[in-house]
């Protein structure tokens, strides 16, 4: 895949975000893709439920991008979504994803964004006071692995 490619791929992807296509967003992934954020891990085929349940669940939601950097088979793209959280708390996240190809699918997909910040909007008191706390962020992990019916985490090591 050629940087022309690869920038082609990324635009694809988050054109779908975009419209909010869970689908065409999961048809992106490779079968044995990998995603990491903040708040999911994750392998295969849960990539594609997270985004599905995720865009379904969403209110007055838009993003805006721009690709930051491109390389042959990979890039850097810089992301501002705007939500409504549980249809009531409006949420401003700004988040870097890391992306890497495999041919013309998505391998490797880690997005970057300040968990404290995001929960402060999202969750409220709780996410101010506990944001910042690795429990509070493990537990926000495992609600929302429950609500989309994503299988618990794997423990580590």
């Amino acid at each position: 895949m050629n940087e022309l490619e690869t920038r082609a791929a990324l635009t694809h992807f988050y054109d779908a975000l975009a419209r909010r296509d869970g689908a065409a967003m999961a048809a992106r992934y490779a079968p044995d893709a990998t995603f990491e954020d903040p708040v999911f891990r994750l392998h295969g085929d849960q990539i594609g439920r997270m985004w599905t349940g995720l865009l379904s669940r969403a209110r007055e939601f838009g993003v805006s991008y721009t690709i930051a950097d491109v390389a042959a088979g990979s890039g850097v793209v810089e992301v501002t979504a705007r939500y409504l959280f549980a249809g009531r708390r409006p949420v401003v996240n700004v988040i870097v994803s890391e992306i890497s190809f495999d041919g013309d699918r998505i391998a490797r997909h880690v997005d970057r964004f300040d968990f404290p910040r995001w929960a402060a909007q999202a969750l409220g008191p709780a996410g101010r006071l506990f944001g910042r706390f690795e429990w509070f962020r493990r537990s926000v992990s495992r609600r929302a692995r429950r609500r989309l019916g994503l299988p618990p985490p794997r423990p580590t090591v």
